[in-house]
């Protein structure tokens, strides 16, 4: 786990009702896909949250974030959305970059 983005950026404001948590480092940025229950542990939702590591002028680090809640009534049309726009932008908008940068050139349906 990235433990200096996770223990100072993001924090320890987890609670137990976190079931599970994937960070994804992604250059300056650290994403986190985190699994929770609701408060009566009878449903659960995701939260998307990005973290940004920022130097504050006394050289100190800060971590800007932003978060996503995301309902499981929503997670298809979410994916969906999500699949759409990634697959038109590798469509229309990245035809120059090479096929390795894909997961080792997998077309974008294999990859997802």
């Amino acid at each position: 786990m990235y433990s200096d983005d996770y223990d100072r950026g993001y924090g320890r404001e987890n609670s137990e009702d976190e079931i599970y948590s994937k960070p994804v480092r992604a250059g300056k940025r650290t994403y986190f896909f985190d699994v929770k229950s609701t408060k009566g542990n009878n449903d659960f939702y995701i939260t998307i949250t990005e973290s940004r590591r920022k130097i504050e002028h006394d050289g100190r680090y800060t971590y800007d974030k932003h978060k996503i809640f995301l309902y499981k009534e929503d997670f298809d049309k979410f994916a969906e959305g999500l699949q759409d726009a990634i697959n038109y932008l590798r469509s229309n908008q990245l035809k120059d970059e090479p096929k390795d940068n894909y997961k080792g050139g997998k077309s974008s349906e294999e990859e997802w």
